[in-house]
């Protein structure tokens, strides 16, 4: 594989950037490739894509066709298909290096999986590994942090944590403004993320609430879906101000009884990337909603090629929600829609059926 340009890019602190330990990230969809465009202009960075013809075609024409077509990545940019070298590689450049993994929910245990069985070996001083999908794992309903620890949990040296927050990759590729949250309870991780993506149109901050964030992203898909739905059949901006209110609810509930912190949901990876995917007209899981709402099957919407990650999380987030006895009443009615052939109007006539109640101190706060 070619090595990467020693340019990243940075005239001012060029040099401190060279000595900087390298970042690699895991997966060449739109999110992982729009984050190696962002990294590749701070530090040397290395991109892994499955595909050899993939990644053949982005080194030749600095483009990632399939999935940001005409948007430009950097010279400085490395990309290769051997995951084996792209990781060895990573290992050389001094300190710890960062891995991104830029793979959707139904992919990360399969990574980490490779992960841990090539990393002890590799001689690096340990690793920061941060992984960036939303969602739940559809066989187990675990989130994933939960699916990383079982993995890589026990390998010594590396260290975890997610990075979220109200983000298009599109946008990010193209050098628009955005806010994201890296959290983990390793500083030195979050600073590392921080120092690799931080700069210019894009701001990084920091927290621990590693379960507010997971479940503010999985929930914020679900809810989307929701929105999507009410737009698709004409229920008006206040259905939806209403959806994405009561929506932030919900998120919150489930959040706090798995273990995170109410004041996460009030931040980026709540509320914020909430309010993008609610109405956004990039977000695929309005999109569904949209379709949905419109007369048309989830069968054939996800035949032409449509991927939500909210669809696949639905039912997982009412599983553990029922198991913990909180209410989710927006989320069972998605699962009704999506999945029990409720139509859409019934579970809307439904959801305003429901008795009047107070609307705020109905969070389950621990001591």
């Amino acid at each position: 594989m070619p090595r990467a340009n020693k340019s990243t890019g940075n005239a001012p602190g060029q040099d401190a950037a060279q000595a900087a330990p390298r970042v690699a990230v895991l997966g060449a969809g739109s999110w992982g490739t729009a984050l190696a465009a962002v990294a590749a202009r701070r530090r040397p960075t290395l991109l892994w894509a499955r595909q050899a013809a993939q990644a053949e075609a982005m080194r030749a024409t600095h483009e990632n066709a399939r999935y940001l077509p005409g948007v430009s990545l950097p010279a400085a940019l490395g990309i290769g298909d051997n995951l084996d070298q792209v990781l060895s590689r990573t290992a050389e450049g001094g300190g710890i290096p960062l891995l991104i993994l830029g793979v959707p929910v139904a992919g990360l245990e399969a990574m980490c999986g490779a992960l841990a069985r090539r990393l002890p070996a590799l001689g690096a001083a340990g690793w920061h590994v941060v992984w960036t999908c939303k969602g739940f794992d559809e066989q187990q309903g675990r989130l994933p942090h939960e699916v990383a620890r079982d993995s890589l949990g026990k390998v010594p040296g590396i260290s975890l944590g997610v990075l979220s927050g109200p983000s298009f990759a599109r946008e990010v590729a193209q050098g628009l403004p955005v806010g994201l949250t890296v959290a983990s309870s390793d500083a030195g991780l979050c600073a590392a993320t921080t120092a690799a993506l931080h700069g210019g149109a894009v701001r990084v901050y920091a927290g621990a609430d590693v379960v507010g964030v997971e479940v503010g992203g999985a929930m914020k898909n679900i809810i989307s879906i929701a929105c999507g739905v009410s737009d698709g059949l004409m229920l008006g901006t206040n259905a939806r101000a209403a959806l994405i209110t009561r929506g932030l609810a919900e998120m919150t509930r489930l959040g706090v009884a798995l273990g995170g912190r109410a004041e996460t949901f009030s931040g980026l990876t709540g509320l914020g990337d909430l309010v993008l995917s609610a109405t956004g007209e990039l977000s695929r899981n309005r999109r569904v909603g949209l379709e949905i709402g419109a007369g048309r099957k989830l069968d054939e919407i996800l035949a032409g090629g449509m991927t939500a990650e909210g669809v696949r999380a639905a039912r997982s987030a009412l599983a553990r929600a029922r198991a913990l006895d909180v209410d989710l009443p927006i989320t069972a009615a998605v699962c009704a829609v999506l999945f029990d052939g409720v139509s859409p109007m019934t579970a809307v006539s439904t959801l305003l059926a429901r008795d009047a109640r107070p609307e705020s101190g109905d969070l389950r706060v621990p001591d």
